[in-house]
């Protein structure tokens, strides 16, 4: 594994000791595959960053938590390396630890390893459980400040949220459906990824009580699980495909969305609308195809830079928090999809 960085920057980005990152660069015995792999994406990530780090400035070390699908994290991944060269006043090396689910314990345990290591700031998008805040509150306790991404976590401790108004989300599918359909009666589909995404159900809460006031002869099937990946969904999506008779619109809050057009095509329905979050690499090409009609999306770099803000700011670097962490909703159809940079 060809490297050009000292074994304590690898192992500062890592999270590893030195020893075990010497083991790994040398193919040395009882290294496991998980902790080269790990390795090799630390030193991916220096290689990232490294273009930005022109600018002179205290080195600050951020790590983000992430249980989203790969084509989520990869987004968000992306958005911090394009948002890190554009800061003032620090070098802020952000550090990625992603996998589609996570159990409360593997989230426990990153934590954990975090607290013991240290770190200048912590960025979550995991479920709103107690053990988990009881672990944020630890954090917390040692100095490291605390940010939530998309979901948020019910914590006095964090720091902020940042990411999608969830409720205004919610009541802006409601209203495309309402416009889109009226109140002709029908089965709209509503799928969250789990129980445990406190964004997702803030979204559905509101989406059923406008869709109650908007269009009252429709009724809501929910859907929850499946964490948006294949398997999964499948699995809930088979469980309630008899329940969607006159299928008239699928309202998406958790992702899967090829999965979930695969079992209702399989299926014979086709629901007259389809209402998605976030324009990642898959639902760029569905709406493209046609197979999505609408795309709930906020620009993940502004929640990058406000999340940067967020911690300088706590470090006494920048002069101001951010006034709003809260992102615009776009509306996006077949007609507006932004041209990749």
């Amino acid at each position: 594994m060809t490297h050009r960085f000292p074994l304590k920057e690898i192992a500062r980005q890592s999270g590893l000791s030195t020893a075990t990152i010497d083991r790994a660069l040398n193919n040395r015995l009882h290294v496991s595959p998980q902790t080269k792999s790990r390795v090799a994406a630390a030193i991916k990530e220096l290689e990232n960053q490294e273009v930005h780090f022109a600018a002179k400035g205290r080195r600050l070390f951020f790590d983000f938590v992430i249980e989203a699908p790969k084509r989520f994290s990869r987004e968000v991944q992306r958005a911090a390396e394009d948002t890190i060269g554009q800061l003032a006043g620090a070098v802020c090396r952000p550090r990625f630890t992603c996998q589609d689910i996570m159990s409360e314990e593997d989230v426990i345990q990153i934590l954990e390893r975090i607290a013991k290591r240290g770190s200048h700031g912590v960025c979550l998008k995991v479920r709103d459980v107690s053990s988990i805040r009881n672990a944020v509150e630890k954090l917390a306790a040692t100095g490291i400040p605390v940010v939530t991404l998309v979901t948020d976590i019910q914590s006095p401790s964090r720091l902020a949220y940042v990411g999608l108004d969830n409720f205004s989300a919610g009541r802006t599918a409601a209203y495309l459906i309402a416009k889109s359909l009226g109140d002709t009666g029908g089965t709209i589909l509503a799928t969250r990824s789990s129980d445990l995404f406190l964004g997702e159900e803030e979204r559905e809460a509101a989406f059923v009580q406008s869709m109650q006031h908007l269009c009252p002869n429709l009724n809501i099937v929910p859907m929850s699980g499946g964490a948006g990946v294949h398997y999964e969904t499948t699995y809930v999506m088979e469980r309630v495909v008899p329940q969607l008779s006159k299928l008239r619109a699928v309202y998406s809050m958790g992702g899967g969305n090829r999965t979930i057009l695969d079992i209702l095509q399989h299926n014979r329905l086709q629901p007259d609308l389809f209402i998605a979050h976030d324009l990642d690499q898959d639902n760029r090409a569905l709406i493209q195809s046609g197979k999505i009609d609408f795309v709930l999306h906020h620009d993940l770099s502004v929640d990058l830079k406000n999340i940067f803000q967020v911690f300088l700011h706590h470090h006494k670097l920048a002069q101001q928090i951010p006034p709003n962490c809260i992102s615009n909703i776009q509306i996006i159809s077949p007609e507006n999809i932004p041209h990749l940079i």
